[in-house]
């Protein structure tokens, strides 16, 4: 009996082993074949993934070369600082065309290939020079400050007429200095003169010096539109402005205080910027000729009004001849209000008369 107990417990512990969890670990899987890479493939597999390259199609500059990281996005650091071309002068604005960054890119080395390059459709990069601009203001300037210092001369009293008209100068952007005046020569019979300007610190004007001729000019005071004037308008004191022009030979028409100016009516369209004449403006008319108008007589104790027709159109304070339509007599009046003609007694007491 104890040879059959211990047949059974062997056969049962069988039985679990076989029937139980597995326990031990899981078979590795088999290899897959894979076929051999070529040393160029590997390479390839191996190399990072390169940045995408882009045409920027406009930038600015504050120097005079343009390299290829100003105008190609994505480039690493040492492709970037490789000079490409050279950048317009200052204050200048020029173009590059596409193939030829894409050629000098890739004799360059910076690419590869030109399909390497997004052109993001452009045809071309504008590349501008960053400059600071001298103005012609800022030259008369200089030069009225040199003439003063040098000369005595009082330059607020004149303009100064550049032959050939202002230069245009160009400095470096960073340049904040007045523009200097030197080599200055003035005549004062015929007031011309001469003289080089310079800007401290421009390498710019140092190696393209500056100079300029040019004349004294009288200048007077003028009223000068802001805008323009439609005819029949009537000006007020923020449409003009008063500046100094140059005294010419019809100086003597022009209005030169803004009085004469304020609260007058447009004869015709005024352009704005154009000296106004005397003949540009004129009161308000406030009597039309052949309107009915309110004819008054007044002395202390006695009013007296009547219709009238006038004979002709009158502002503010213009003298008119009215006429009676009933007695048909003329009288002589000025006008005191819009319709309104005012007639004062002659020294014989009767009322004035233009006939």
């Amino acid at each position: 009996m104890t040879r059959a107990f211990t047949r059974t417990i062997a056969l049962v512990l069988g039985a679990a082993t076989l029937s139980g969890p597995v326990m031990a670990a899981s078979p590795r899987p088999a290899p897959v074949a894979t076929a051999a890479l070529t040393p160029e493939q590997a390479a390839t597999a191996a190399a990072p993934v390169p940045h995408r390259l882009y045409l920027r199609p406009e930038l600015t500059l504050h120097r005079d070369l343009v390299t290829f990281g100003d105008l190609i996005g994505g480039l690493s650091a040492a492709m970037a600082v490789t000079p490409a071309f050279r950048a317009p002068a200052l204050g200048e604005t020029g173009t590059i065309q596409v193939a030829r960054i894409q050629e000098a890119a890739r004799a360059s080395g910076v690419i590869g290939d030109i399909a390497d390059l997004d052109s993001q459709g452009h045809a071309q990069v504008v590349v501008t020079r960053a400059a600071r601009k001298i103005m012609a203001s800022d030259i008369e300037a200089a030069v009225k400050t040199g003439l003063t210092e040098r000369f005595g001369v009082d330059g607020r009293a004149f303009a100064l007429a550049i032959d050939g008209g202002a230069p245009a100068i160009a400095v470096e952007p960073d340049l904040t200095g007045e523009i200097a005046i030197l080599d200055l020569t003035y005549d004062a019979r015929t007031r011309r003169l001469q003289a080089r300007l310079a800007v401290p610190g421009s390498a710019a004007m140092r190696l393209k010096p500056v100079r300029i001729a040019g004349q004294l000019v009288e200048t007077v005071d003028v009223v000068v539109p802001r805008r323009a004037i439609a005819r029949g308008e009537t000006l007020t004191k923020a449409d003009i402005v008063i500046e100094r022009r140059a005294r010419d030979g019809q100086a003597g028409e022009l209005i030169a205080d803004a009085r004469g100016a304020i609260d007058k009516v447009a004869r015709r369209a005024l352009m704005a910027g154009m000296p106004l004449r005397n003949g540009d403006v004129q009161r308000e008319e406030i009597v039309g000729k052949g309107d009915i108008v309110t004819i008054v007589y007044e002395t202390p104790g006695l009013l007296i009004s009547m219709r009238g027709r006038s004979s002709e159109a009158g502002a503010m304070g213009d003298v008119v001849s009215v006429s009676n339509p009933q007695s048909k007599r003329v009288l002589q009046g000025t006008v005191s209000g819009p319709g309104r003609v005012s007639v004062q007694a002659s020294p014989s007491g009767r009322i004035a008369s233009a006939q």
